[in-house]
């Protein structure tokens, strides 16, 4: 059995027991959390739509952080315009102990 779901903006296959990073949280750790579902797969009948309108995925947050840093370059050649930035994007580490549906 497995959902798509809807967190951050973004959707994520899950299964049962299965750990993800999505956009950052509000929760801390050892939370519950309750995402959307737009489509359920159980034993091979998939539902979608309508017929998943109440359901939900139950997740507790294991822990939150940043990713590895993504540097950025840009630069003007023959100008001597250059510009170094990084970004690290925060996240939401969730593992997923129920779908409901």
């Amino acid at each position: 059995m497995y959902a798509i779901i809807v967190a951050g903006g973004k959707q994520y296959k899950v299964e049962q027991d299965s750990v993800i990073k999505v956009e950052l949280l509000a929760e801390k750790e050892n939370e519950t959390v309750r995402f959307k579902v737009l489509m359920l797969n159980k034993d091979g009948q998939i539902s979608c739509g309508k017929a998943v309108e109440n359901a939900y995925a139950e997740a507790v947050v294991v822990k939150s952080g940043k990713g590895r840093k993504i540097d950025i370059f840009k630069y003007k050649s023959k100008k001597n315009e250059r510009k170094r930035q990084g970004h690290r994007q925060p996240y939401t580490e969730v593992k997923i102990t129920a779908i409901n549906g």
